[in-house]
């Protein structure tokens, strides 16, 4: 059976645009800032303004009315950091994509951190929603809420771990100014430092992840900026 002239041609752009492998360091730099910008609005929206408000540390039966009374809300804010995590599975395909010329294994190492952070990151959040279905029992609701924080919490390590390699390949790449790549380093160093003091130290109440909040907003900007006009190969 012949085939028309150009049909071929029209068929692979598709299917390049959703390989991830192919994309060049522009929709790299695009895609993964566009997502983290997302990802922002979706977990302040549906974390800190729809779930956390909701819940009353220490107090079980407080937590389970209130998430009774907004369940809609709760769910909804459950749903946005389920998307958040699909998110953060795209970014780290295209941080690969964008590192990949710096370092090949180093930035797909960086890429299997995320994914398996996000991994981590939907067995916690997973614990959400089944808190909503342990309404009744106030007090295991209330268990499965903070087990959520702590895996999550604990997971960020690996994040860390993202980072610096991240952050590592920043510093080696002559597209990156290499203020990045330290502003990275001292994120990774938060995230780690909060990881390991929830997992070992009682009563330990995270504090060094809020300084990642300079790096990261600050690498959002340039990949927006300056990163989506890169016309590297």
């Amino acid at each position: 059976m012949s085939t028309l002239p150009g049909t071929r041609n029209t068929a692979m752009p598709s299917t390049s645009k959703l390989d991830f492998r192919s994309w060049s360091p522009a929709t790299a730099s695009a895609v993964s800032g566009l997502g983290l910008v997302v990802m922002v609005v979706l977990m302040t929206a549906g974390y800190f303004g729809a779930v956390s408000p909701l819940i009353t540390p220490g107090d079980a039966t407080k937590t389970a009315q209130n998430i009774s009374q907004s369940g809609t809300a709760y769910l909804a804010g459950v749903a946005c950091i389920v998307v958040v995590i699909l998110i953060d599975v795209v970014v780290s395909g295209a941080w690969y994509a964008l590192f990949k010329g710096v370092n090949r294994q180093l930035s797909a190492a960086a890429a299997w951190l995320r994914v398996a952070y996000s991994v981590l990151f939907a067995v916690a959040t997973g614990q959400l929603a089944y808190a909503y279905t342990l309404l009744e029992s106030p007090g295991r609701a209330l268990h499965a809420i903070e087990l959520f924080h702590t895996i999550w919490l604990i997971s960020l390590g690996l994040f860390g771990l993202h980072l610096i390699l991240i952050g590592c390949l920043e510093l080696r790449s002559a597209f990156v100014p290499k203020v990045f790549g330290v502003l990275l380093l001292i994120s990774a160093a938060g995230y780690i430092l909060d990881a390991l003091g929830v997992a070992f130290v009682e009563a330990f109440t995270p504090m060094y992840g809020q300084f990642a909040i300079i790096g990261e907003t600050s690498f959002i900007f340039w990949l927006l900026t300056k990163g989506r006009k890169l016309t590297l190969r």
